[in-house]
């Protein structure tokens, strides 16, 4: 029972998170901890436990992943330039997003069962 309430909460934490990056017209203006909380009503330490101990991973390397993933999707289908891109996803330069990409060889297999 316990680990039914907690793949339903994984769940909902990734729906937040690919809503959030992928269907939504602006990033929050909020932190992103603050608003998956809001969004669920958990304490944001609650549920990044929980996330990590059943993913394997921290929810960040969750939404880093799908930054990249939406960088990816903008450059292929946009006309926006790597600078209006690392701006829309509230990247602080085109230098962090750079970083981004080489971070994510650290945890290539994230897609996988997401």
């Amino acid at each position: 029972m316990l680990d039914d309430k907690k793949a339903i909460l994984i769940d909902k934490i990734k729906s937040v998170i690919i809503e959030m990056i992928h269907y939504a017209d602006e990033l929050p203006d909020v932190n992103y901890s603050e608003y998956i909380s809001q969004k669920l009503g958990y304490d944001y330490t609650y549920l990044a436990n929980v996330f990590s101990e059943v993913k394997g991973v921290t929810i960040q390397q969750f939404i880093i992943t799908h930054k990249i993933e939406k960088v990816k999707e903008l450059l292929l289908y946009d006309e926006l330039n790597l600078t209006e891109i690392s701006y829309k996803l509230h990247y602080s330069s085109v230098a962090h997003l750079s970083n981004q990409f080489k971070k994510l060889r650290v945890f290539p297999l994230l897609f996988t069962n997401s």
